[in-house]
């Protein structure tokens, strides 16, 4: 996910994402615990998406 993608993104849209991707994260590590992912690469992009997603965030909350 792209920062420009993220800009463009409601407020009520962002804290939905956030949520989304924690859950895959969650279900992700699970699964890998129990048996290698296929791509386990994907954990690191989802954690980044969360970390991208969370300063956009804050951004968000010192601007108004």
């Amino acid at each position: 996910m792209k920062s420009s993608e993220i800009k463009e993104l409601a407020d009520k849209e962002l804290y939905e994402k956030i949520d989304f991707i924690r859950e895959q994260l969650s279900k992700q590590k699970m699964n890998h615990v129990i048996s290698p992912l296929e791509n386990p690469m994907l954990i690191r992009k989802n954690r980044k998406d969360i970390a991208r997603l969370l300063t956009e965030k804050k951004k968000r909350s010192l601007s108004k």
